[in-house]
């Protein structure tokens, strides 16, 4: 047996010592095109492997095309389309399970397959694929016009993807990093990012010339966070927003932004919603620094 070739170790981050393993068969990290719309789990699947690109392939030099009329447009696109069309009637004539390629793979290739029931996975390393094909019985085939019955591959048992480390947690683990780092919270519910936007904008009306535009576009920056929570609550952004930026001018309200659940402008520091510091502390610092280098240059 080549050991080099066909065995292989999977480096996944996150986990402890234990839970690594031995798996009889490949193992890839990578996940279907597809994934609410695709199969995850399929036993005794249909496997054709392509070294081909399922999308309109571009050409190896530099080309120009001079187009005269709308209309040429419109038929250049449409024999990308069909083109891609082509393609996905060849393969899918075969009725495979999962289609994987080395290559990529068009969106219109994926609504072909996903349709069809197919699963497909695209761009994997040239030895992924050499597994495969050893473990399923099936031959890479260069171009799928020359695709034959005795290159699909059906030795395998058992087709399945698994997540194994989700990024909810790595956002949660990074979070309590940031705050043992640096045990500061200030007020969440885009009251921290109102406040620091009045302010700018305060600065920026005591400074002249074109010197003021960084304060004003970071103040425009900061405002991102209350007004994606009160689109995520369904209330009237444009009213909350106004409501949130007037009780902010003066200064004298500073606590008060939007409860993430009801999307009711309230005092947070009342309903004790919170969020860290940290990752805020570390934009102020580049936003000075950069108002400095603007002055710079200026």
């Amino acid at each position: 047996m080549d050991i080099q070739k066909y065995i292989k170790v999977e480096k996944v981050p996150g986990g402890q010592l234990e839970d690594s393993v031995v798996r009889k068969g490949v193992m890839i990290n990578k996940d279907v095109i597809a994934p609410g719309k695709m199969r995850r789990k399929i036993f005794n699947q249909r496997i054709i492997l392509l070294d081909w690109p399922l999308e309109f392939k571009k050409g190896e030099n530099q080309t120009n095309a001079e187009l005269l009329k709308e209309e040429d447009w419109r038929v250049l696109l449409q024999l990308e389309e069909e083109y891609i069309e082509r393609l996905c009637v060849q393969i899918l004539k075969f009725k495979p399970d999962v289609v994987i390629t080395e290559k990529g793979l068009s969106d219109l290739a994926c609504h072909y397959f996903s349709k069809a029931g197919v699963s497909g996975m695209r761009r994997l390393r040239k030895t992924d694929n050499n597994r495969i094909a050893k473990a399923c019985g099936a031959v890479i085939v260069n171009r799928p016009d020359e695709l034959q019955q005795s290159d699909v591959g059906t030795g395998a048992g058992i087709f399945e993807v698994k997540k194994i480390v989700e990024r909810n947690l790595q956002d949660a683990m990074s979070v309590a990093r940031n705050i043992l780092k640096n045990p500061k919270l200030g007020p969440a519910g885009g009251a921290t990012q109102l406040t620091v936007s009045a302010t700018l904008k305060q600065k920026s009306s005591s400074v002249e010339g074109i010197e003021k535009w960084p304060y004003e576009a970071a103040a425009i920056a900061f405002e991102a966070i209350p007004r994606t929570l009160a689109q995520n609550c369904g209330v009237n952004v444009i009213r909350t927003m106004t409501a949130l930026q007037g009780k902010h001018a003066n200064g004298e309200k500073s606590w008060i932004g939007i409860d993430g659940n009801t999307g009711v402008i309230t005092d947070v520091k009342e309903k004790k919603i919170g969020g860290y510091l940290f990752g805020l502390l570390l934009l102020l610092s580049f936003i000075s620094f950069a108002i400095s280098i603007f002055k710079f240059v200026g």
